[in-house]
């Protein structure tokens, strides 16, 4: 990405915005390469994270591509029109529901989770389910063993068993419909 701090002249401009009206795609690598970093210095000062100004860049450059024909060269400079339009698109971006969802939420390394190995006393029997997967069918009881007290993948209980695997999950999935009406 070029880095040109000068602004175009006035007639520099003039003809840029002449070429993007005309839909010139050159023209609009050339508004990126002269400006986009100087938009997206501006931008940063706003969002304060590089990967959300890149993406309100590419958005808010997309904007003044489709929405040249609303510049008016009388109210003022392409430039500053341009900072307008990325600003808004800053502004709408860091009032989305999504970015504050993730800037409200923190990675679970940042937060400090620590994995946690599951408890070693668990035993399903304290809960009856023994006793429960006994009234299951025997097809449906010998899957559900092999899966939840045998430690199994649905892959393991299918050769185990010499069924095909969309029959496992076929029949893990009753069981477990099962199991819940039973348990209520």
């Amino acid at each position: 990405m070029k880095s040109t701090l000068a602004l175009l002249t006035a007639t520099d401009e003039e003809a840029l915005v002449q070429r993007l009206l005309a839909r010139d795609e050159q023209a609009l690598r050339l508004l990126h390469d002269h400006y986009s970093r100087n938009l997206l210095n501006v931008i940063l000062r706003l969002v304060r994270d590089e990967d959300l100004a890149q993406d309100v860049l590419q958005e808010g450059l997309l904007k003044v591509w489709l929405s040249i024909a609303r510049y008016d060269p009388a109210r003022g400079r392409l430039f500053t029109w341009m900072v307008r339009v990325c600003c808004n698109q800053a502004i709408d971006a860091m009032r989305s529901p999504r970015h504050r969802f993730h800037s409200a939420n923190k990675s679970l390394e940042a937060g400090g989770a620590q994995q946690a190995s599951a408890p070693v006393s668990f035993n399903p029997e304290h809960i009856g389910l023994r006793e429960l997967v006994l009234r299951l069918k025997p097809r449906q009881r010998e899957v559900i063993d092999l899966l939840y007290f045998g430690g199994c993948t649905q892959v393991e209980a299918a050769e185990q068993l010499g069924i095909p695997l969309a029959t496992v999950k076929t029949r893990a999935r009753a069981a477990l419909l099962v199991l819940g009406q039973l348990a209520k």
